[in-house]
């Protein structure tokens, strides 16, 4: 009898997001985001309520005589008070409903009137003209179905990755606009796996939807460290994009009180202005030309210097540096141009940056690993004492690694770094920095160069620079690889001769039809 084949089940996160994909319908991603995440995280916050309602009505042990509607019970659990028309049962009940948009936002209007924390924070976007009920009631359900089972914790682990899938996905369908709120997971990953933020204060002043933040609380429970040792603070100047943060890192039951929004921004209105961190983790806006420099031209901030008002992108590094403790360190993106520029005295603040001993690692990373910009990216690892006891001292060092030959394309505009890369990436820094590790260079990949040879170029950080060829490439055919090059370069000159004469022959039949 021949074996029957058994169809491999989709993974929950892609089937959901084909389904919430297919019920928007003529509704762009960015405002359909919304739709979808605030169910998710609508649903999220009753199942933990529920639980805890349950153990409140059966009334066994510490809960004796407790009253399920006492609101101080919930707070007690640091877990979100939602009233009984606002819960997921009742929402459910009444998803064929025609009124189920207006019962939706009448339920977040509820819950942020119960829950203080959430106030202007859910969205209300529910009974809509452009939003089809019969398709809003179906995304209901089908969000309503996702197996979860009885424990609390479960629920926050399903829906957070639901939530955070969702995230990168919108992200993607959003493109350049998407990569505002979202940088992606592998960069994120990167950044916290050579950080490793065990214990202290985690800052990001960009924060967008929050990833930073989640991620290192990941990476603590990960290594069995105590989710409780990290505290967190954050800002970010986009409402809607700081309505997201406060949704992931609540539906995690991570404490985002000290995540902040105004619209003035970090520079102009810093929230944390007198708070000394232990990391600093973010990715910033690349070569940002309107960040308010011209009003900050004295500012104690730039202690290396003041940074161009057309190009944000050193007014960031010092803003990092200001915020770090003693023995802080700083993990952050920036344009790859960031390494050369010598534009607007660039250099020399790049150069007392050197100078000072604050530059601990370059990273060069591969193209296309972001939504919103094909600009080349790197990673800057900064460290205030690069003397102290709990690493070695590599005061006079400066570590380059080049991974632009590293990760793969999941489509045709966007790459991804694998597991092994990140791992790859992050061993090389800790086996240079860490006490009794045992690093080598890599020609090709990573060299521990001199500062006094950093000085030598100019100051510049380009890891190319120094990592020089693999040992392969060192005696590559040249005729192979000019011929090559030109039979791309002619390919190229060949379609754009091509692309120029279809539009003057569109140009040549608009001045006919006239």
């Amino acid at each position: 009898m021949a074996k029957t084949k058994t169809k491999k089940e989709e993974p929950l996160e892609k089937v959901l997001w084909a389904t919430a994909n297919k019920l928007r319908k003529n509704i762009d991603a960015a405002e359909y985001k919304h739709v979808v995440l605030g169910l998710i995280f609508l649903r999220y916050i009753s199942d933990a309520f529920s639980d805890l309602y349950n153990k409140l009505e059966k009334g066994e042990g510490e809960y004796a005589g407790a009253d399920p509607e006492d609101k101080d019970e919930y707070k007690a659990e640091n877990v979100f008070f939602v009233p009984s028309k606002a819960r997921w049962t009742y929402l459910q009940d009444n998803a064929k409903s025609p009124e189920i948009g207006k019962m939706i936002d009448a339920a977040m209007d509820a819950i942020e009137k119960e829950n203080p924390r959430l106030k202007g924070v859910l969205p209300k976007v529910y009974a809509k003209e452009n939003l089809d009920t019969t398709n809003l009631g179906t995304l209901v359900d089908k969000i309503g179905n996702i197996a979860l089972g009885d424990i609390k914790e479960q629920s926050a682990d399903v829906l957070g990755h639901v939530f955070e899938y969702f995230l990168g996905e919108f992200a993607l369908a959003e493109g350049k606009k998407g990569g505002q709120f979202y940088t992606p997971r592998s960069v994120v990953e990167l950044l916290v796996q050579m950080l490793e933020p065990y214990k202290g204060r985690v800052m990001d002043p960009c924060c967008g939807s929050g990833g930073m933040f989640v991620q290192s609380e990941k990476f603590v429970l990960e290594h069995q460290g105590n989710i409780n040792d990290i505290s967190i603070y954050g800002q970010e100047s986009n409402q809607t994009t700081w309505r997201l943060a406060k949704m992931n890192l609540a539906i995690r039951g991570i404490d985002s009180s000290q995540v902040k929004w105004n619209n003035e921004g970090s520079f102009l209105k810093d929230e944390h202005k007198d708070v000394k961190v232990d990391y600093i983790i973010a990715n910033p806006p690349f070569n940002d030309d309107d960040w308010s420099g011209n009003l900050m031209r004295k500012d104690a901030r730039w202690e290396y210097g003041t940074p161009p008002v057309n190009n944000a992108n050193y007014g960031w590094i010092q803003h990092f540096l200001y915020h770090l403790a003693p023995r802080g360190q700083a993990g952050f993106v920036l344009s790859k141009g960031s390494l050369t520029t010598k534009t607007s005295g660039e250099d020399v603040i790049r150069k007392n940056l050197i100078d000072a001993g604050l530059v601990d690692c370059i990273v060069n990373l591969p193209a296309k690993l972001f939504l919103n910009t094909q600009i080349p990216a790197c990673l800057w690892f900064m460290s205030k004492n690069r003397t102290n006891g709990k690493f070695r001292n590599r005061k006079n060092e400066i570590l380059f690694i080049d991974a632009r030959n590293l990760g793969h394309l999941i489509n045709r505009r966007t790459r991804e770094l694998t597991q092994e890369d990140i791992d790859l990436i992050s061993d090389t820094y800790h086996n240079w920095r860490n006490l009794n590790a045992e690093y080598e260079d890599i020609p090709g990949f990573c060299k521990a160069e001199s500062i006094e040879r950093v000085k030598e170029l100019d100051y510049v950080l380009t890891p190319g620079r120094y990592v020089g060829l693999p040992d392969e490439e060192d005696d590559f055919d040249f005729n192979e690889r000019f011929t090559k090059l030109k039979a791309e370069f002619q390919a190229q000159l060949k379609e754009e001769t091509t692309l120029n004469k279809r539009i003057q022959d569109n140009l040549a039949k608009i001045n006919t039809n006239e």
